[in-house]
């Protein structure tokens, strides 16, 4: 904001470093998760290896969840006075 970024700006830059994260977080949760499910499958009778509807489901809650916990920290970071904040550095 000192160096004339917009609002706009801020907030997507500050989602863009979360959803980076959760990204990698699911590239790497998913396949775990299915592999679990074929562990889980061949240890239990009736247990299917893995629900694409309940992966999905997982999946979308996963990324609101992210999207409010970064949504917070991004709207406080529009409302930092830019001269206010180096004060307390």
């Amino acid at each position: 904001m000192a160096l004339g970024a917009d609002r706009g700006s801020v907030v997507a830059m500050v989602l863009r470093g979360a959803f980076a994260q959760v990204g990698i977080g699911l590239a790497l949760g998913i396949p775990a998760a299915i592999g679990a499910g074929h562990l889980i499958a061949s240890q239990l009778f009736g247990v299917r290896p893995w629900d694409p509807l309940l992966l999905s489901g997982a999946t979308l809650v996963l990324g609101l969840a992210a999207l409010t916990a970064a949504a917070i920290p991004a709207r406080r970071a529009t409302r930092v006075d830019p001269m206010v904040a180096l004060r307390y550095e």
